[in-house]
């Protein structure tokens, strides 16, 4: 079995498009959400919050030709790409075109703009909405195969839409084809453009927030008085690559993915089942070859949701029989769906280099029905760990869990 190391990391995010934007943003323990007034015109939608990014420009290469079959989750996708790329050292590097470099990129769905364009046909039962690349834009596969087209590689492509799991599967099964040896370089992330629709799959469920006047209070993971999730955008991508030949280049190692494991519920297409994120955790563990005391640190889903927290902290808690220390980035970004598993892998081993771990904010009572773990507010922790967990859940049933190593 080869060893897979992290040589790039990068992406956009609600509150930053590098490391130091999002370190200072988090140590200001604001989150990022928004009330959207442009959403007031969709009757009957209750929430009208989200986590938009911050402006960002395209580069002038990213011209009309080469941007055209692309909607805006493909454009996030193969921007932060990029500059995962340029942090690895490999944008220009022969390896991406020789066969030898893959792609496992994810979002929930295609471009939402182009999905309506497509459904504008059953509509008005007139093409007149349907363009050239309108399939191109919204079907699900368009994060991975536009960053494979633009870089122009040419080894395995593994779409992951998987809803809020589609990012961190990626970055699983990247791992996995590098450990077997079937590529040397692997592109693995997640992206999920802003649109109201998706606060509608929510809201249809009673599951969003609805502090629309007072943004800055919600969402609330594991707070007894949370009210639902917010949803965000944004994309992340690791650079993850076989560690003999990272070393043989002389590149700068971020952390080593030591464990990777995905279940399925088999059991309710929304409802969260811990048996089964708990599977999925013990798993990930068993690959690592790991104890669950050598864990030091858990990056929880934590989205907010009754069901959802309630579920996780009884999992994590059945796994690390402690109160290990646990946190909810989404506190800060709200849940970008298809980017979190992405994002949040970026940011915590980000954490873990820093010796420091952002705590959940707007957590102020601990819901009594969640598990006794260590929920880390207020200020934040400084901790020294060698390994940390994040663990995405989907609906469907889709969970994933990953375990990182420090490099030392």
């Amino acid at each position: 079995m080869h060893r897979v190391a992290i040589t790039g990391m990068s992406g956009l995010s609600p509150i930053g498009h590098s490391w130091p934007e999002i370190e200072q943003a988090l140590h200001s323990y604001r989150n990022s959400v928004r009330y959207f007034p442009e959403w007031e015109i969709f009757s009957g939608l209750n929430s009208r919050l989200a986590a938009p990014l911050p402006p960002f420009e395209l580069p002038a290469h990213y011209t009309r030709k080469r941007t055209r079959g692309m909607g805006r989750v493909a454009r996030l996708a193969t921007r932060s790409s990029e500059m995962a790329l340029e942090a690895a050292g490999l944008l220009d590097d022969p390896i991406l075109t020789s066969g030898r470099t893959g792609v496992a990129y994810g979002s929930s769905s295609g471009s939402t703009p182009a999905l309506s364009d497509m459904a504008r046909l059953l509509v008005t039962e007139s093409t007149d909405s349907v363009k050239a690349n309108t399939y191109i834009q919204m079907m699900p596969h368009t994060t991975a195969v536009n960053v494979s087209v633009f870089f122009g590689t040419r080894g395995r492509l593994i779409p992951t839409s998987s809803a809020c799991t589609s990012g961190s599967l990626a970055i699983g099964m990247a791992y996995e084809t590098i450990r077997q040896g079937q590529q040397t370089v692997m592109i693995a992330g997640g992206a999920e453009e802003l649109c109201p629709s998706q606060t509608a799959v929510f809201d249809t469920l009673f599951a969003t927030s609805t502090r629309n006047d007072e943004p800055e209070k919600t969402p609330r993971p594991f707070d007894a008085s949370r009210d639902g999730m917010t949803v965000g955008e944004g994309a992340a991508t690791l650079i993850l690559e076989d560690l003999d030949h990272a070393r043989a280049r002389g590149a700068k190692v971020h952390a080593e993915i030591v464990g990777f494991a995905t279940t399925t519920d088999g059991r309710h297409l929304t409802q969260p089942a811990a048996e089964s994120m708990a599977m999925a955790m013990r798993l990930a563990l068993e690959d690592a070859e790991l104890p669950a005391q050598e864990v030091g640190y858990v990056n929880a889903h934590g989205t907010a949701t009754e069901l959802g927290d309630i579920a996780e902290s009884q999992a994590t808690l059945s796994i690390y029989a402690r109160p290990v220390p646990i946190s909810s980035l989404k506190s800060y970004i709200g849940h970008t769906l298809g980017a979190c598993g992405s994002i949040e892998a970026w940011v915590t081993i980000e954490m873990l280099n820093s010796d420091w771990y952002a705590p959940t904010v707007n957590l102020e009572r601990i819901d009594p029905r969640c598990a006794e773990l260590d929920y880390i507010t207020e200020c934040g922790r400084p901790m020294q760990n060698e390994y940390v967990m994040t663990n995405k859940f989907a609906f469907g049933g889709m969970n994933t869990s990953l375990v990182f190593r420090r490099w030392q």
